[in-house]
């Protein structure tokens, strides 16, 4: 009798010890809850444009959220001064659009709730952010200089340091978004601006700042389906920076070219816009080359100008 004690004592024991091991590997470990999404508003240091609310990826992950019957990945979020009533109120750490398809969806948002400082919660945004790769230049620049200017961090060298960025990389995004408002409605979404344009759009602006935000006014008012690269090369142009590239020529059948009456070659546009001249064999003396490069060069040339 005494040993079947011991027996059942030994495997109670055994039991015990490995339920105890489950709970260690979950120390520290913080429970998701289901909370109502109206006590939920954005974080101060928000970093999402609200063109990101609109789009064909927002919509893919609401559509997601809604058949699941929730977000499945938690959110994070932290409480802040209670609301009239004494409800608690919460601000989103990370996961806007994850709130904001619940929200809309009239869904409880899962997430996690965490006591952070502002500089915390600021530099676990961004890393999740960057961690997922979809936040765009121009909102991560507008995320920096907010911090700044909140006094989060004393200088550049101190945020880039608690972000573990590259110095000059978050330099590119601050130029961004320190890019003056009537430049960047030339861009059709902000979203579009590019890291490397920073510094180029910079010293457009220095050198013939009023020639360049003429350019944007006028870009400003064109179809929303103009592409960023499009932008950004006509702005340099008016800077004198750069040539100011045409739209790609739709294919269309060639054109003839005529010597005497009979056929000499043809001008013609390729399956990418590109522009094709040919002519007949027998038609141009290898010395004449040159020249005939010369004339397209100046014919080019012309052109552009006419576009300024």
């Amino acid at each position: 009798m005494l040993r079947g004690k011991a027996a059942e004592s030994a495997h109670l024991q055994g039991r015990l010890d490995d339920a105890l091991g489950e709970l260690q590997q979950w120390e520290g470990a913080k429970a998701a809850r289901l909370i109502d999404p109206t006590l939920v508003e954005p974080s101060r240091f928000a970093n999402r444009h609200e063109l990101n609310y609109a789009g064909p990826e927002f919509a893919a992950l609401r559509a997601e959220i809604e058949s699941a019957g929730g977000n499945v990945q938690p959110i994070k979020l932290r409480s802040v001064a209670a609301a009239a009533g004494g409800q608690p109120r919460y601000e989103v750490v990370f996961g806007h659009r994850r709130h904001r398809a619940c929200l809309e969806l009239g869904l409880p948002v899962l997430a996690v709730i965490d006591n952070l400082d502002d500089r915390a919660l600021f530099v676990e945004m961004d890393r999740e952010n960057r961690a997922r790769k979809d936040l765009s230049a121009w909102e991560q620049g507008m995320m920096y200089r907010r911090a700044l200017q909140q006094g989060l961090f004393p200088s550049n060298r101190k945020l880039a340091e608690a972000l573990g960025v590259d110095l000059s990389a978050l330099g590119k995004a601050l130029a961004l978004a320190d890019l003056p408002e009537p430049l960047v409605r030339a861009f059709a979404s902000p979203l579009g601006l590019q890291f490397r344009w920073a510094k180029p759009l910079a010293a457009a602006l220095q050198s013939q700042g009023d020639a360049v935000l003429r350019r944007a006014a006028e870009l400003a008012q064109q179809p929303l389906d103009r592409k960023p690269k499009a932008v950004f090369d006509a702005l340099m142009a008016a800077a004198g920076q750069g040539v100011e590239r045409f739209p790609p020529l739709q294919t269309s059948p060639p054109i003839g070219l005529r010597l005497d009456g009979a056929a000499a070659g043809e001008v013609s546009v390729g399956q990418g816009g590109e522009v094709r001249v040919r002519i007949e064999a027998g038609l141009l003396a290898v010395d004449r080359l040159a020249e005939l490069a010369r004339l397209i060069d100046g014919f080019l040339r012309d052109g552009a100008k006419s576009k300024t």
